[in-house]
Order: structure tokens, then C-alpha cells, then sequence
């Protein structure tokens, strides 16, 4: 029986800064075989090693069309800031993937609203990915994105990227205005403002929100408003998650274990968990 424990060997192929304090790093399985065979759903997680310090959890960052795997981290901790110093060739361990998933296939047909808030863009990177490549299954797409300032968004060049795809609009916005000079085509606004100025009507849509609590919190009423049931209204609480297989209990809220029934919830799910978690 094969150890659930055990990570995979990874290579590092390659690393990119986003922020001062966030690195996207790109992975492939060291054994060939493994690397041509493993498979994903999007919106699954993995944990990642660093050997001899420890593991820490994260959102399998793009689609699961390609021969590799991303992730993205904020430096915060012990495995962090000795992730952050990990080049190309070098070797990390993984488990995964792990939770359930978006249901992109319930999905189809579709429009998608993504708001995301700060380090939570790679949480959606995935799922925003996985439709654009698969652009003819599903309806207009709208991107919200905020940070608190231009120098702490991540994915800059690919949102520009995902605005000139047919039928989507990229709304960007930072809390704090740049400095004058700085180059900024965005709005200077909270997020669930530009979301609220954006238009967005319930019909045959779905939303996925992930972000700080506060602007989750802010962001619901106005997809309800705009007329979106609780059962189209996802989120992923990446953050609940520890050991991966739901051994350790420390993701529970309530009776529900969120490495084993999450992370991927709707505001329907999120309504029956403790106030508090």
C-alpha cells in the first residue's frame, strides 16, 4: 500500500517574485512516469515540503492542461522563507492532490464572476485558466481583483493578458493610490465597490469569491443582491487547510472537516459551519 505520507520528489523548473513578499514557483515530478500520469482537478490542493522543515499547504495555482504543477506562497513562516529560497533544479517534496473542487463541468455554460483579494488571486488563477482555454463552454467572464497596493498584486501581466480574451472584462483596483508616476490603469477603490459598480446581474451566473474575510463578507451581499442564490456562490477556504487528509482535525469547522469535504464551498455550505470558524 502506497504511504500517504511520503511526498514526491519535485524539481524546481521555475520561480517568479510577484510581490516583495510572494513567489509563484513552477514544479514537476522527478520521476517521469508519475509526472506524465498524475492528474487534477481544479480547485485541489497540495502540500509542500521542504526537507528536513516541514510542510505547508497550497492551492494547485494553474489549470491541468500542462506536464506541470504551480504554486504560490507568501513568505510567513519556517517553510515559507525556506521555499522563498529554492532555484530551478532544485528538489521540494509534494502531496497531492488533495479536497474536492470547482465544478467547472456544472459550470459550463455559464457566466463566471471571479473576485479575488490580494495573495487569494492564485486560489482562482486556476479555475480563471481552465475557462479561457475552454472559452467556447462558458458565457462572459468578469475578473475583480484588489490589493491594498499596485506593488502587492500578483499575476500583473497575465491580468492584462486575460482582458484581451472575447467576452471578459478585467476590473483592477487598489485600495491606497500609487505614487505619482506610477504606472496604474486601474481604479483606486474596495473591492466589492468595483464588483457593485461592475453590473453584474444572478442571471445564469456563478460567482467565486476568495479574498480577506472582510471583503468576502462585503462582496456576498452584493451577489445577492444582484440576484445570485447561495448555491451559486462558491469560495475555497485554502486557509483551513493542515494535514491534507483530515487525520490531524485541525480543519474543522464544526462537523465539517475541510481537507476531506472542502476546500471549495458555496454560501449555502459556509451558512450551516459555525459563525466563528
Amino acid at each position: 500500500m502506497e504511504n500517504i505520507y511520503k511526498p514526491d520528489p519535485m524539481e524546481v523548473v521555475e520561480v517568479h517574485q510577484q510581490t516583495a513578499d510572494v513567489k509563484l514557483v513552477r514544479i514537476k515530478f522527478r520521476d517521469p512516469e508519475k509526472n506524465a500520469n498524475f492528474k487534477f482537478n481544479i480547485g485541489q490542493f497540495g502540500l509542500y515540503s521542504v526537507f528536513g522543515v516541514g510542510e505547508s499547504t497550497f492551492n494547485i495555482c494553474c489549470s491541468n492542461s500542462k506536464d506541470y504543477i504551480e504554486f504560490c506562497f507568501r513568505k510567513t513562516g519556517r517553510v515559507t522563507e525556506r521555499l522563498w529560497d529554492v532555484e530551478p533544479g532544485d528538489t521540494i517534496g509534494f502531496r497531492g492532490p488533495f479536497g474536492n473542487s470547482y465544478p467547472m463541468d456544472a459550470w459550463e455554460g455559464k457566466n463566471l464572476v471571479f473576485v479575488a483579494g490580494g495573495i487569494a488571486m492564485p486560489p482562482i488563477r486556476c479555475a480563471i485558466q481552465y475557462a479561457l482555454e475552454n472559452r467556447d463552454k462558458y458565457g462572459k467572464i468578469t475578473i475583480v481583483y484588489g490589493a491594498r497596493t499596485v506593488g502587492d498584486l500578483v499575476c500583473k501581466d497575465e491580468l492584462d493578458e486575460w482582458a484581451k480574451a472575447p467576452n471578459v472584462d478585467v476590473l483592477k483596483t487598489v485600495d491606497v493610490a500609487p505614487p505619482e508616476g506610477t504606472p496604474w490603469n486601474g481604479r483606486v477603490d474596495f473591492v466589492p465597490t468595483v464588483l457593485k459598480d461592475a453590473g453584474i446581474t444572478g442571471e445564469n451566473t456563478i460567482a467565486l469569491v476568495v479574498g480577506p474575510p472582510i471583503m468576502i463578507k462585503l462582496s456576498l451581499p452584493i451577489l445577492v443582491d444582484a440576484g445570485l442564490k447561495d448555491e451559486d456562490i462558491f469560495t475555497s477556504l485554502e486557509n483551513r487547510m493542515k494535514c491534507g487528509l483530515g487525520k490531524c482535525g485541525r480543519c474543522n469547522c464544526g462537523s465539517v472537516y475541510v481537507c476531506k469535504e472542502g476546500p471549495v464551498f458555496t454560501q449555502a455550505d459556509i451558512k450551516k459551519m459555525p459563525d466563528d470558524f
